[in-house]
């Protein structure tokens, strides 16, 4: 079955992992995400296991670091500016030392060719979905607590209703070579939910995603077809 769920809404992309994101009109997306998505981390120096890479989890502050690209048409950001308005290039030893300062041990940027992902490249999520959680934790309606890479206005209206597309396929636009997604994983939630970029924590909201929907809110997907995408291009649903 086929049919025309929706549009996209918005896009987003996070240069270094765990910081504040970019809202995009058009991106390019490849086997390994959306352009530029997700390439750079820092990774705790002393850390052995096998995820060393410093998230939002461990640092809340990290969401209020916020990449920058001193030209419109770079392929990475150059530099990151702190929560209190201090430009640092992103490769500094001072952007690391402050950061490792806040995290309490020694931190070092690294560029990853494919990027450094949690479960897969590319993450989606309905504004319905957003707005009912919020909403359930009496929390202002902002889709960047949930870091999705498309946000979709789905045309049902019904919170949740990306469970449903499990197992099914996206694509984005109704070319026959529009870009396509297969529909893999249900997005479990954590407490980064709990985080608004602006400042500050919630745990109403972590909490009202476990009460609404057993921690469930977007799906990740694997790209099967790149190509571009575009605020305001269909999203068509092929179920078996």
């Amino acid at each position: 079955m086929t049919k025309t769920i929706g549009h996209i809404e918005a896009i987003f992309r996070y240069p270094v992992k765990s910081m504040r994101g970019e809202s995009l009109e058009t991106a390019t997306l490849g086997f390994h995400g959306i352009e530029g998505d997700r390439r750079f981390a820092f990774r705790r120096r002393e850390e052995r296991g096998g995820f060393p890479w410093l998230t939002a989890g461990k640092l809340p502050d990290l969401i209020r670091f916020t990449p920058v690209r001193r030209e419109a048409e770079a392929d990475a950001p150059s530099h990151v500016v702190t929560p209190e308005g201090e430009e640092l290039p992103l490769f500094s030893e001072a952007l690391a030392a402050e950061v490792g300062r806040r995290h309490g041990a020694p931190v070092e940027m690294m560029q990853m060719k494919h990027g450094i992902f949690d479960d897969a490249s590319l993450s989606v999520i309905t504004s319905d979905t957003v707005d009912e959680v919020c909403r359930l934790a009496g929390q202002e309606g902002e889709v960047r607590r949930f870091r999705p890479n498309v946000l979709v206005r789905s045309a049902t209206g019904i919170p949740f209703e990306e469970d449903t597309w499990v197992g099914g396929t996206l694509s984005f636009g109704e070319a026959a070579d529009a870009p396509t997604l297969g529909v893999t994983l249900h997005d479990i939630r954590c407490a980064m939910v709990n985080l608004n970029p602006e400042g500050g924590s919630a745990p109403e909201v972590m909490k009202a995603v476990v009460r609404a929907n057993q921690n469930k809110a977007g799906i990740y997907g694997t790209v099967t077809r790149g190509g571009r995408l575009e605020v305001g291009q269909p999203v068509v649903l092929r179920t078996l």
